[in-house]
């Protein structure tokens, strides 16, 4: 089976920076409260003329410049998003155009929440075995702030804005290993910008947490087992930044604790952009090295789970 290839990423993100203090003055909360049950210190929320489609197009082009990919290489364009701008036309055909892509390749949105980006990572991956194109430019994007209930602190002060972009390309010699799942639980619900009958997002916190403590080091193992490897045959682990005790009680499961990487205190959670956002931001600390075994794990509304094991 044809592994992919990691060529590039790239992010970006909004111009607003909110810390806990500013969550403060306009929701019941404090710095303490927030830092100590998340691990969060700040986050990005979207200005005027800011959404996602705008940033998944700024990530997707830094992601391109720095991959040497030509345009038309790209083989597909999938965006996971659950708060893009418009229901239709989907971001990915925003960004197709932004981008001047070839018009005889599949442009398309994923919506499965905070796993969104590993879901678009296996359709893409799938889509290029298809069509015979040799690379697919992947994002993650989301307006968090545009479906958040800002009077309700429970979750409004737990998201952030960005988007993150990887552009693959297949490779006959990289593994590539992947498991998803659904449970259909609707702990988290929320309405999208794009509809008319917007609905904010609502959350049962502590179903979320026992899930997400759970089914990270489920599909750890899983991954593991699947592709005959263990912890010790590991370089990375990137999680899904949700909330920082949810990685610490994975991490005390799993083991390997110096293989995670944490960026959420700068982020908040920022749904289907983290996984890439957390590979932007190795990539540029120079942390990603050509060979290395990563695994990513992401899980989110719907109940949704995805992971994805694969060498750079």
């Amino acid at each position: 089976m044809k592994g992919l290839k990691l060529l590039a990423t790239g992010r970006a993100l909004p111009s607003q920076v909110l810390s806990n203090e500013d969550m403060s003055r306009f929701v019941e909360t404090s710095d303490e409260w927030i830092g100590g049950r998340t691990g969060i210190r700040q986050r990005y929320f979207c200005a005027e003329g800011e959404n996602a489609t705008t940033l998944a197009i700024a990530a997707a082009k830094r992601a391109m410049e720095r991959s040497g990919a030509a345009p038309e290489e790209i083989g597909c364009v999938v965006v996971a998003t659950s708060s893009g701008e418009y229901v239709m036309p989907s971001t990915a055909s925003t960004v197709h155009g932004a981008l001047g892509l070839p018009e005889d390749i599949p442009t398309l949105d994923v919506g499965a929440a905070c796993a969104g980006f590993l879901y678009a990572v296996e359709v893409a991956r799938g889509l290029l075995l298809g069509n015979g194109k040799r690379c697919a430019l992947v994002i993650g994007t989301e307006q968090m702030s545009s479906v958040l209930d800002m009077t309700d602190r429970t979750t409004c002060v737990l998201f952030g804005d960005g988007a993150g972009a990887a552009v693959f390309a297949l490779d006959e010699e990289r593994e590539y290993v992947s498991v998803q799942g659904t449970r259909s639980d609707p702990a988290i619900r929320s309405g999208c910008p794009g509809i008319t009958r917007q609905v904010p997002m609502t959350m049962d916190g502590q179903a979320v947490f026992r899930f997400a403590a759970a089914i990270i080091p489920k599909c750890v193992q899983d991954l593991f087992a699947k592709g005959g490897k263990t912890m010790d045959d590991v370089d990375w682990v990137v999680c899904h930044q949700a909330n920082e005790r949810i990685l610490d009680a994975s991490i005390r499961r799993l083991g390997g604790k110096d293989k995670f990487y944490k960026n959420i205190d700068r982020y908040a959670n920022t749904s289907a952009a983290s996984i890439p956002i957390v590979l932007d931001e190795m990539n540029e600390q120079g942390l990603l090295k050509e060979g290395q075994r990563v695994v990513m794990v992401g899980f989110g509304g719907g109940l949704t789970w995805a992971g994805v094991m694969l060498c750079i």
